[in-house]
């Protein structure tokens, strides 16, 4: 038999410390498992887990982004109506639910400790919260283009927002009191939802920078879009923008400037990737799921989502150190970069076609639209 050459054992060992943790944490739960534990399932050395992984949170974070990237078979019901498309995302997520008799199921206890685990660290804590703002932008963005057809400059964001709160606190009290409470009345609240005007008008970036021209080569490596699961197409015209996990919601920005059939993609960094990173891949396949149950496919945003927890497209777009408070953004045109901005609502900057020197403004929810703040 070949011996494996260094990558191929890296990778092996691996994959076994993340099948011994699974299974660790489905028996134990997160609080009970132990890295001691975790090594002997997988018959490695305790020196062997942690070359792989910094630490147990860590571990955790990537078997839950295992978890949720699990394909699922089921594609979107058939609706049209942001009614129908919220109560398929509800039943989606209420079937999920554990019963009163599922207090022995692994999946259950592998999943308990999320979001203890999440609350206990303050740069997750923040991470995490930008996540399920972003799921909320993706969800109200597909929403909009639903029936009833939104008003002009009408934005479904908050609508999404109050759908995720509801069915959060759903998820809350079952795992607090499995069997309370009846999923048809979740349902139907949820799809109800899309009768209520919540005042949700887009207002834009409170700051924008001033975008600066530029002329440099656009060379991205090969990525891989975690949204639609596919190949990324970095190399094609439109906008990237590089994002720290604690600006993440802030893809919302270059969505809605972005000129109409250009790509956009929200490239999401850390400066914590390994174990950051696993938290971002998970919320980015939990939103990709429900999406799939809820939305049909044309009504999907025009956004590309790649997780760079190596940084090599944040890299190629001049961003040799991501951090989590990273906001910066480059238009590609012709295989090359002719926009560059930083700062915050550098996404927004870049995407739009004005330039000038930023300007700061006061948002005003009640205002009607009337389109990009100024940066002249």
């Amino acid at each position: 038999m070949a011996r494996l050459t260094r990558a191929e054992t890296q990778r092996r060992n691996r994959a076994r410390v993340l099948s011994a943790a699974r299974a660790e944490f489905a028996e134990r739960g997160f609080h009970e498992a132990g890295i001691d534990a975790i090594a002997e399932r997988a018959e490695l050395t305790r020196g062997a887990v942690y070359s792989n992984f910094p630490g147990k949170r860590a571990l955790y974070f990537e078997v839950l982004a295992d978890l949720a990237e699990d394909p699922a078979a089921d594609g979107a019901e058939s609706v049209r109506t942001a009614g129908g498309a919220l109560g398929a995302l509800a039943r989606a997520w209420v079937a999920r639910l554990p019963l009163a008799t599922d207090a022995d199921d692994p999946a259950a206890r592998i999943g308990a400790g999320t979001v203890p685990e999440i609350l206990a660290d303050e740069p997750a804590r923040r991470a995490y919260a930008q996540l399920v703002r972003f799921q909320a932008v993706l969800l109200g963005c597909g929403l909009e283009r639903l029936r009833p057809p939104a008003a002009a400059g009408e934005r479904r964001v908050r609508m999404a927002e109050t759908a995720l709160t509801t069915l959060h606190g759903a998820s809350r009290l079952a795992a607090a009191a499995p069997g309370f409470g009846e999923p048809f009345n979740v349902v139907s609240a949820c799809e109800r939802l899309a009768a209520l005007d919540l005042g949700d008008r887009w207002d834009g970036p409170a700051i924008v920078p001033e975008p600066h021209a530029a002329d440099e080569p656009w060379a991205p490596p090969a990525a891989f879009d975690a949204l639609r699961r596919e190949p990324a197409p970095l190399a094609a015209d439109g906008v990237v923008a590089i994002l720290g996990l604690h600006r993440f919601s802030a893809a919302e920005d270059v969505l809605r400037a972005a000129p109409e059939g250009a790509e956009v993609t929200a490239v999401a960094v850390s400066g914590s990737p390994a174990e950051l990173g696993p938290l971002a891949r998970m919320a980015v396949a939990d939103i990709r799921a429900l999406l799939r149950r809820a939305l049909p496919p044309g009504a999907w945003p025009r956004l590309r989502v790649v997780c760079d927890e190596s940084g090599d497209v944040a890299a190629a777009a001049g961003v040799g150190e991501p951090g989590d408070a990273t906001e910066t953004a480059v238009r590609v045109e012709a295989g090359r970069i002719t926009v560059r901005a930083e700062g915050l609502g550098a996404g927004h900057a870049a995407a739009g076609l004005s330039r000038g020197r930023p300007r700061r403004r006061e948002r005003d929810p009640d205002r009607e639209w009337d389109g990009p703040p100024s940066i002249l």
